[in-house]
């Protein structure tokens, strides 16, 4: 019986036969062509998606890709959770410059003003709008505030934020309302400043005070330059907020503000080089044009109009969320040491910063997303963000793991940064100073490094439980000294150790270093520690290494970081044979996963529909939660051991459930953490995936089943050889998940995928897609 076969077999056993597909309101047609040579990406993208869910850095509108600046409405300013635009709050109570991992800053308002209503607007300046009057696309967003019959329309470039507000030809003054001392997403607005410098340009600054997460304060300067003249500049002392009237009888205004995080001059620096014109039309042109060239690097012809707009929408969220952090010149905030410093990033013959550095939330699950979608589509991200990992170990002595205001959070666990960069350097995107890089991340894996720190845990180094990591071969749960941070889950600690040593030892080995690489090595097998035979699942064990009683798999962050043991069991991509070798075996491995699978199928796969909803007794005990990142590679297990067939059925039923739907209410089912899930989505479609975060020497691409008849990525040429690298489904549709033959430049493959230099060199990779009926015994 072929393996197709014997996957209809057991589907009919199991009872599978429903396919399910993302519910989604629906959805204009916004296939635009610009010319016949040139697709309109931007129109397939649905900005709004999952907007009922949003946290603060989740949504983006007038942005570039990347940007210092991340311009666009809030209808909630309160928390970083449930914050920033919220599609069902029909009040807009600002318009902001920053919505980034735990920053946020420079909040305005355009008023009309009256003599009853001059003096209650610093703390009264809400307005009501509705979505029937609102335009979204990328780099761009249209709004009319209905209290003040101002339509308001903003872009920017990367550090400036530019506004055209057509105020009410009714009598009333023309104000903009500066409310820079507020409660603004993660973290509370202080210190608010603004001056008039002149007829018709202001500066300030603003203080971001510190949180749980970020523990400095951040201080943002700003600069403001208006095409009309101010009247008049007035604080109020109660609010701190200033009102800025607008002196000319002019309807149409034009704001810019250019940011920065060391000084007025350097973001009068911004505009003045980003910006030095007033042509409105032409901003919000050249960030399409920016967003196009990104998003037209990954080209995809057939499905329905939904799958290719769901698609450019997951692409479009794989490319933001991370934000420069530098000024034009190269100047950058410096805070991993005691005192505040202005850094300074190598600039090229030009004058030009020879990379970006960045504020980054964590890397945890990048293995399976970012590495794979930013190394092979998009290198020069890549690059930039490693130059990035490593300003910052030059400047504080540690490779960050996600970087706020400058500095060092600890976010999440473990080295995570690890894949990231191992992966860059073995796909030759990385090739600067790799001993450094080295010694850095070494220094990482040590006990004077970062992968020992609990999540947040900023002035010690216990709650990560490293020490026993290294001298016992596992983290306790719980660990007897008590709790120091966030995430002190010892099975997952050690399996996310196990998985992170297993790639800093395939760069020792690449280097050189035999001795790192067996010590390294051996060390990634301590995941075997918290493997408990006797029932089958990942287990913690306390400090006196017994198995925690009454332990239930099903049981949410019991002993594991955001998911419960049934989930991260699976956490072992470098040594899948081997997790199945104490499973009993491949063919137990593969029964008790796609058990799962099936269980999981009936929850559409996900802990509920957000991130809040994950530890709901109905949802928390799902047994595979592609909502969440530590389980989210399981659908290519089945790759690994030798059934592609139920990696292609699995991974295409996700893919078209789980990033299905166009809809404010759903779209990532959980927590999107700066266009990993995204990211995620965007592989799952094209058929491409790497298991172990491409780490390994010439990195290898597993293939799944695309949902679309062709994917075209154009590579780029200052990496890599080749021209582009296709992707051909013959015959596919949603009968014919299933690939029988792959052909790779005119030759058949003998395993189900490709390696990384192959794949550069360019060429064509067509699958004969055929419907399990299609195989014979």
């Amino acid at each position: 019986m072929t393996l197709a076969n014997t996957l209809k077999y057991s589907v009919v056993l199991l009872g599978i036969s429903i396919l399910f597909f993302g519910s989604c309101k629906k959805q204009p047609d916004n296939n635009k062509v610009i010319d016949s040579q040139e697709i309109d990406y931007t129109a397939k993208v649905y900005p709004l998606l999952d907007t009922e869910n949003s946290r603060w850095f989740y949504f983006s509108s007038a942005s570039r890709p990347f940007g210092m600046v991340n311009l666009s409405p809030d209808t909630q300013i309160g928390g970083a959770w449930g914050s920033g635009y919220r599609y069902k709050t029909d009040t807009i109570k600002g318009f902001s410059h920053i919505h980034a991992w735990q920053r946020s800053g420079i909040s305005v308002m355009p008023v009309t003003t009256n003599d009853q209503t001059k003096e209650g607007v610093f703390n009264d300046f809400y307005s009501k709008f509705s979505h029937d009057n609102e335009v979204v696309i990328p780099g761009y967003h249209k709004v009319e505030l209905e209290r003040y019959q101002i339509e308001a329309q903003l872009s920017s470039t990367k550090r400036v934020g530019f506004h055209q507000y057509t105020y009410p030809e009714n009598g009333e003054e023309k104000a903009v309302l500066f409310n820079l001392n507020t409660l603004l997403g993660p973290s509370k607005n202080v210190d608010g400043f603004l001056e008039q410098n002149s007829e018709n340009e202001l500066s300030g600054k603003v203080t971001m005070e510190p949180t749980h997460r970020r523990p400095k304060p951040m201080t943002v300067y700003f600069k403001v330059q208006l095409n009309t003249k101010i009247a008049s500049v007035n604080k109020d002392d109660v609010t701190g907020n200033y009102l800025v009237v607008l002196g000319e009888n002019n309807s149409n205004v034009l704001m810019k503000v250019g940011i920065s995080y060391t000084s007025v001059a350097n973001a009068e620096l911004n505009i003045t080089t980003e910006l030095p014109n007033w042509k409105f039309n032409n901003v919000r042109s050249t960030a399409k044009q920016e967003w196009n060239s990104l998003l037209g690097k990954i080209d995809v012809k057939g499905g329905s109009d939904q799958d290719q707009r769901r698609f450019y929408t997951d692409l479009w969220h794989a490319l933001q969320g991370r934000r420069i952090i530098n000024d034009v010149n190269g100047a950058y905030p410096d805070n991993t040491g005691k005192t505040f410093r202005i850094g300074q990033l190598p600039l090229d013959e030009k004058g030009n910063p020879k990379f970006n550095h960045y504020n980054s939330d964590s890397f945890w699950g990048a293995q399976w997303t970012l590495n794979t979608l930013w190394g092979l589509a998009y290198p020069e991200i890549m690059y930039e963000f490693s130059n990035s990992l490593m300003q910052y170990y030059k400047d504080g002595g540690l490779v960050p793991r996600g970087p706020s205001g400058g500095n060092y959070t600890y976010v999440m666990t473990g080295a995570t940064s690890t894949p990231f960069l191992v992966s860059a350097i073995q796909k030759g995107i990385f090739v600067d100073e790799l001993e450094m890089v080295y010694q850095a991340l070494k220094k990482n894996h040590e006990a004077i490094g970062i992968m020992g720190k609990a999540g947040y845990e900023h002035t010690t180094d216990i709650g990560g439980g490293l020490q026993y990591y290294m001298n016992d071969g596992y983290v306790p749960y719980p660990i007897p000294e008590g709790k120091f941070g966030s995430h002190q889950d010892g099975a997952s600690l050690t399996m996310e150790y196990a998985y992170q040593d297993w790639t800093l030892a395939q760069l020792a080995k690449k280097l050189g270093h035999s001795e790192d690489y067996d010590y390294f090595l051996k060390r990634s097998a301590n995941y075997k520690n918290v493997y408990d035979a006797e029932i089958g699942w990942m287990r913690p064990k306390d400090v006196e290494g017994k198995w925690k009683v009454d332990y239930d798999p099903y049981q949410a962050e019991n002993g594991f970081i955001e998911s419960n043991g049934a989930q991260s069991t699976w956490f072992v991509p470098h040594d899948i044979k081997g997790l199945a070798s104490l499973m009993g075996g491949k063919d137990a491995a593969i029964k008790k996963l796609n058990e799962q699978f099936t269980t999981a199928a009936k929850l559409n796969f996900t802990a509920g529909t957000s991130h809040s909803a994950e530890l709901h007794p109905e949802y928390s005990r799902i047994p595979i939660n592609f909502g969440n990142q530590p389980s989210i590679q399981t659908t290519f297990i089945f790759n690994e051991l030798g059934r592609p067939d139920l990696t292609q059925y699995w991974s295409r039923r996700v893919a078209t459930s789980v990033f299905g739907g166009l809809s404010p209410s759903t779209g990532y089912n959980g927590d999107e953490d700066q266009g990993l899930m995204g990211s995620l989505a965007v592989l799952l479609k094209m058929g491409l995936f790497q298991m172990n975060g491409g780490t390994e020497a010439n990195p290898e691409y597993q293939i799944g089943s695309p949902i679309f008849d062709e994917v075209n990525i154009k590579l780029n040429p200052k990496y890599y050889p080749g021209k582009n690298f296709t992707i051909k489904a013959d015959n596919n549709n949603d009968e014919n998940v299933f690939v029988s033959e792959s052909i790779f430049n005119g030759e058949v493959l003998e395993v189900n995928s490709i390696k990384h230099e192959d794949v550069v060199k360019g060429g064509v990779l067509i699958l004969n897609m055929i419907p399990d009926s299609s195989y014979e015994d």
